[in-house]
């Protein structure tokens, strides 16, 4: 009994590449991965049908659809300081005052970067739980198959027994007919019998 297909993803650049397959090691080879993506939880299964319904048309077939605007995705893009003009030698050029200088010297700040999110749980379990179900799927189909084997063969020993009993209750019953009407023929000739010697005694 094949497996059923479920829809995988993965982000690809500024796309999310949708693929669906049987197994997530089906997924990573249509994606031409040779990592784990799972484990590293930027890969997921996606169960929102608006999501899967064209992954699910085309099975093994990569489907990749644009994340955002492509205003969007510029402004996703990293922000490039310009460096510091050089100081111009114009002497008309008003000089600056202490505090704009020491503004300018003052190093920017680090931008603290968000803590990554906590991986994804592992759905091992699911998976290990789901192919525990299906071989007891194909051990209950086998002993269905046993079951009605030996059904059968019970089926053919019940008629061939009331075969046998019929043929058996047939003739059985011709010889009770038979001892039936030799003992009637029997019983007439013996009142017969008493009958002739009574009316010799009454001569």
């Amino acid at each position: 009994m094949p497996r059923a297909l479920k829809v995988f993803r993965t982000p690809i650049g500024f796309h999310d590449a949708y693929v669906a397959a049987p197994t997530k090691k089906a997924a990573l080879e249509a994606w031409g991965s040779t990592h784990d993506l799972f484990a590293r939880g930027i890969a997921e299964i996606v169960t929102d049908p608006a999501l899967t319904e064209e992954p699910l048309a085309t099975p093994g077939k990569v489907i990749k659809r644009s994340r955002g605007t492509t205003a969007e995705q510029i402004a996703a893009l990293p922000t490039v300081e310009r460096p510091d003009r050089a100081a111009s030698g114009d002497e008309d050029e008003p000089q600056r005052s202490t505090s704009a200088k020491a503004k300018a010297k003052t190093p920017a700040k680090p931008k603290v970067r968000p803590k990554p999110p906590p991986p994804r749980p592992s759905p091992d379990t699911l998976e290990a739980a789901e192919a525990e179900l299906e071989a007891a799927g194909r051990l209950h189909d086998d002993d269905t198959r046993t079951l009605a084997r030996e059904q059968a063969a019970l089926d053919r020993r019940r008629r061939d027994l009331e075969r046998v009993q019929a043929a058996e209750r047939t003739k059985l019953q011709e010889a009770v007919d038979s001892a039936d009407t030799a003992y009637a023929a029997a019983l007439k000739r013996w009142r017969a019998a008493r009958a002739g010697d009574g009316d010799g005694d009454g001569d």
